[in-house]
């Protein structure tokens, strides 16, 4: 890894998991704990070590709803204790009466993102609720707050996200693992060619996550062939890199070193909005202590 990278990077995507369940009970969304999460539990002090490891300077925690649901209270307490190294990405019940009150309280304790779980390992499917209306008054608290919203979804998704992405067009949304976007038929991507044309919505950040590097070498793709295209169409500031560690197996410093070797057609600049300078946009406090490789 080039030395303008080493300790500067910042990983948009990883998880904790408490390993004494009786401190930090489960509750999983869906009824079922997911297996990585069982296999590879993961404290917040073992995830320093993982990104010391790997030259990781800091972190947004996303919420392990496979494992605690919308009990956010694990993620606080390791924000909290390391407001240096992370922030948090929170999870809650969009249709409960006090959803916005809940909004309200998780942002109030350094959480500065929020993520709509609508498939996944133990959720296969896409939920169809993403875009209900119902839904809207904690869109519209994101909105006035500033805070950006991922999107944990399928392509079937498609006409909802276009819904949200023009009703809440100041709201940062982020697709995570590039909502599971098909590459294996390579170039010209015609697969994915509904992701390339969202390219015109300038609130569309999409997170680059292992799974998606892994597939961008998967099939006819090569990474050459589609994260070049992928950046001519969005800018390499509307796009930021997450290991999904330990949900992907680690060490995290392979995940990272993955990254850079499927990043390495890229200009340093590219790389370092990627690697860094669109994480800082989309969360802010990041920004501290960590510089941009130019």
């Amino acid at each position: 890894m080039p030395d303008a990278y080493k300790n500067h990077i910042i990983d948009i995507h990883t998880h904790v998991i408490f390993p004494d369940t009786a401190r930090h009970p489960l509750a999983p969304l869906g009824g079922k704990q997911s297996d990585w999460s069982r296999a590879r539990p993961t404290a917040a002090a073992d995830l320093i070590a993982a990104m010391d490891a790997a030259g990781v300077a800091r972190s947004a925690v996303v919420q392990a709803s496979i494992a605690y649901g919308f009990d956010n209270g694990y993620l606080a307490e390791v924000v909290a204790a390391h407001p240096d190294r992370f922030t948090g990405v929170f999870s809650i019940d969009m249709f409960a009466p006090d959803a916005v009150a809940t909004f309200d309280r998780w942002h109030a304790a350094g959480l500065t993102g929020l993520r709509l779980f609508t498939t996944g390992s133990t959720s296969p499917g896409q939920a169809s609720w993403l875009a209900d209306p119902r839904t809207f008054p904690v869109w519209e608290r994101a909105e006035a707050l500033g805070v950006p919203v991922c999107l944990q979804m399928r392509p079937e998704g498609l006409s909802d996200l276009t819904t949200l992405l023009d009703r809440f067009r100041t709201v940062p949304i982020v697709l995570d693992h590039l909502a599971r976007v098909v590459l294996s038929d390579g170039p010209p991507y015609a697969a994915a060619g509904w992701l390339f044309a969202l390219a015109d919505r300038p609130n569309l950040f999409l997170k680059l996550t292992s799974r998606t590097v892994e597939q961008s070498a998967e099939g006819h793709s090569t990474p050459e062939a589609f994260i070049p295209r992928l950046v001519a169409a969005f800018g390499a500031d509307r796009i930021a890199w997450g290991s999904n560690f330990p949900a992907h197996a680690g060490p995290m410093a392979r995940l990272v070193d993955a990254a850079e070797r499927a990043l390495a057609c890229l200009s340093a600049a590219d790389r370092g909005w990627i690697f860094a300078g669109t994480a800082q946009r989309l969360y802010p406090v990041l920004a501290d202590r960590t510089e941009v490789a130019a």
